[in-house]
């Protein structure tokens, strides 16, 4: 390789590191981002970039999903759709949801229960299982609103 490779290459490196480290990236954002840069100088540097951890799509839906188990009520449905929508691979994203199916059940569960026990003060108990079955949740999530007179 020459100088003013090289060179080009630390260049796109340093601009993608400031890009991620401001907030962590998807692959396929990072590759988005910087679209018009040379494709082959972009592959290589995003090869660099992974091989050195900086970029790791697998990281990135282990740190989503404990962010939004914790800050928000989402069914399993919105959470792999909103991964999907920054680009995973989907059998990336799958593997993952395997895995951890019980973990993310039990979540879906109890991000159930708030909504229920938030929506009940203005809503009645049909329009609140239609509303929880719009945004996916699953049927076993649901059960609880059954149980509640």
């Amino acid at each position: 390789m020459d100088f003013e490779h090289l060179k080009r290459i630390d260049g796109l490196k340093t601009k993608i590191l400031k890009y991620i480290s401001f907030k962590k990236r998807t692959e396929q954002e990072v590759r988005q981002k910087f679209k018009n840069e040379d494709t082959e100088l972009l592959e290589e540097t995003i090869e660099d970039l992974k091989e050195l951890g900086y970029i790791n799509d697998k990281e990135y839906i282990e740190r989503f999903v404990k962010e939004v188990t914790i800050l928000k009520n989402f069914s399993i449905y919105e959470i792999k759709y909103k991964l999907m929508t920054k680009g995973i691979n989907r059998d990336i994203i799958d593997e993952y949801f395997d895995i951890n199916d019980e973990m993310l059940k039990e979540y879906e569960k109890q991000s159930a229960g708030k909504i229920i026990e938030k929506k009940m003060k203005t809503m009645e108990k049909e329009d609140i299982k239609n509303y929880l079955l719009r945004k996916n949740f699953l049927y076993t999530s649901i059960e609880e609103l059954n149980d509640m007179e």
